[in-house]
């Protein structure tokens, strides 16, 4: 009942192609090859624009960066303090706990 049903591989169809024999060639030594096409020539400059930094994009670029890591910092100091709030709270928990059973313990 519980045993996983494995697929049967497919069994292939049609008749098999018959593999092509290639016959060697004789290569003569000597013999002038065909002239080559001439390459086309190679571009100098790259058709892609050119990124160019002006002041005001430099400016741009360091007040984004800033951003982002005033951002990301917000977000981690958060986190760490979240751990310690919650950190601070269960010790204040544990020390409520262990005063309770200490006083009911010392009762009886």
């Amino acid at each position: 009942m519980l045993r996983p049903k494995l697929p049967t591989m497919p069994q292939p169809t049609g008749t098999p192609a018959r593999p092509t024999v290639v016959q060697p060639t004789t290569v003569t030594p000597g013999t002038p090859a065909s002239p080559l096409a001439p390459a086309a020539p190679a571009r100098a400059a790259s058709t892609r624009p050119t990124v160019q930094l002006t002041p005001g994009t430099a400016l741009a670029l360091v007040g984004g960066g800033t951003a982002v890591v005033l951002v990301v910092g917000a977000v981690l100091i958060s986190m760490l303090l979240a751990v310690a709030i919650t950190a601070a709270s269960v010790a204040v928990c544990a020390l409520v706990l262990r005063s309770l059973l200490a006083s009911s313990a010392k009762r009886h």
